[in-house]
């Protein structure tokens, strides 16, 4: 899949790996900005129970 980015990319070898990290960066972007927010309410995480039994160390 890589591979096949690469082969479609235009210019050299620093032009394309310029494209690839901005690319990079807009996927990071999207899924920051939109994917995530988007489905933390759909996941388990702060969903924590504490309780006060015996066997933490007190504090």
């Amino acid at each position: 899949m890589y591979g096949w980015f690469w082969r479609h990319l235009p210019g050299n070898t620093w032009v394309r790996a310029a494209i690839s990290i901005v690319l990079a960066l807009i996927v990071v972007y999207l899924l920051f900005q939109y994917v995530f927010p988007w489905a933390e309410p759909l996941l388990p995480f702060n969903d924590v129970t504490v309780d006060g039994g015996s066997g933490g160390a007190a504090g």
